[in-house]
Parts: C-alpha cells; structure tokens; sequence
C-alpha cells in the first residue's frame, strides 16, 4: 500500500467522524517553528450513492513564510501515534496567503466504503507546519473527534 493510500484512508476514516472541531494551539516543536492557529475540520457524510468529504483547515504563521502543512487523521487507538518523521510522508495541504498568515486547507472525498471500514471511536488530526527558514511545528493533536458506530 503507498503512502498516499494509508494518508488518505487515515484521513478518509476521520470523515466518519460525528462533529467538527475548532482549536487554536501553538503546537509542539523543537526550537523555533511556525505558529498554528484556528484549526477546524467539517464533514459530509457520504450518502445515497454520493462520496462524502473531510476538510481541514488552519491559519499558520511564520517570519520566514511557510513551506507547507502536512495533515493526517489517525485513530486515538493507533500505537505507536504517528510522530514528526512519519508526517513528512502524507500529502500537504493548499496554502494561501490570508493577512499576516497563511490559510491552509487540505480536502479528500470519502466514499461509502471507506467510511464502512474506518475504525470507531475516538480520532486525532496531527499536522506539521514547516517554514521556509526550516523551522517545523508539529502538532499531533490538533483536533480531537468521534467516530460513531
């Protein structure tokens, strides 16, 4: 299975999810790194013969500008969690200039079967921000949901 499968059926399984979330949080780095803000993520069920989607979307700021956001939604009850190294891997979001920030929004379709086989209960979306001055922020916990049965 490449890479790009397992991101996107991770992201596909926290389509499931029953809310959507909206967090503001510095994250986690090493050192200095890009500051991410108002995180949110919105889904649509799929229904009636029609996919459904995932989209999750953050503000994130640097001095130096950003490079990119890497986003991945995983089961709380995934061991070991994903970690900075592995989100280097999985797809990044679109990035735009939005006043002193960068809005960044990343989408996928999720189908009917994707949701059936997606993993219950409680689910994390983790993203890492990387600057164009290498600086990096990761965030594996940035938003919290739960996958109803």
């Amino acid at each position: 299975m490449s890479k790009r499968v397992v991101a996107i059926s991770a992201l596909a399984g926290a389509a499931l999810l029953g809310g959507a979330g909206a967090y503001a949080f510095a994250g986690e780095s090493r050192g200095t790194g890009p500051e991410v803000t108002e995180a949110a993520a919105r889904y649509v069920a799929p229904s009636a013969g029609k996919d459904g989607s995932l989209t999750f979307t953050a503000r994130v700021a640097d001095d130096s500008g950003i490079r990119n956001l890497k986003v991945l939604a995983w089961p709380a009850g995934m061991s070991p969690a994903p970690d900075a190294k592995e989100m280097a891997h999985v797809e990044s979001a679109a990035c735009e200039p939005s006043g002193a920030a960068v809005l960044c929004t990343y989408e996928v379709k999720v189908t009917g079967a994707e949701a059936a086989e997606s993993p219950k209960g409680t689910w994390h979306v983790g993203v890492l921000a990387s600057a164009k001055d290498g600086g990096s922020t990761f965030v594996p916990k940035a938003a919290d949901f739960t996958v109803k049965g």
